[in-house]
């Protein structure tokens, strides 16, 4: 029998005050980033010792210099066959509806930028994320939970199920 042990991480999506736009970061910093070019939610791998809200927190603090006040986890995403490697993640998703403090220009990894929600299946993304983003941002007070398989760096499929 194979054990699975994914790599555990969090997303987050944070809402503009109005709720039609999310701070993205525009991954354009280091040019050996696996995400490089790519518009993408604020997160990052779990640490020990930490429970997914407090990665969160602490990813959208490191990232973006803000205090989430208002957090809803809105899924979680297997993803196999997604690393550069062939590693396996799980994601968290979040949506950040309300928080304290100036966010960044930029940090270590890109530019961060608000881009209106009813426009991010134009930017350049990972070609998953447009499955699951309007999930992200719906009214359902459901969670959503996916699985979504890579290879070369492109989804096979996506299924999800809402409790």
């Amino acid at each position: 029998m194979t054990h699975y042990c994914p790599i555990l991480a969090t997303l987050g999506f944070i809402l503009s005050e109005d709720r039609k736009h999310t701070l993205l970061v525009h991954r354009n910093k280091r040019k050996n980033d696996e995400h490089f070019g790519k518009y993408n939610g604020l997160g990052g791998k779990l640490l020990p010792g930490e429970d997914i809200v407090s990665g969160i927190r602490r990813e959208i603090l490191e990232e973006a210099g803000i205090h989430s006040v208002n957090i809803n986890l809105r899924g979680t995403i297997n993803w196999t066959n997604f690393g550069r490697n062939g590693e396996d993640w799980f994601g968290f998703i979040f949506r950040i509806d309300s928080f304290t403090g100036p966010p960044f220009k930029e940090n270590k990894e890109g530019i961060l930028s608000w881009q209106p929600i009813e426009h991010l299946s134009q930017l350049p993304m990972w070609p998953g994320d447009r499955y699951f983003l309007p999930l992200v941002f719906d009214d359902h007070p459901g969670a959503f939970h996916g699985y979504m398989p890579y290879k070369n760096g492109l989804p096979l499929s996506w299924s999800y199920e809402r409790l």
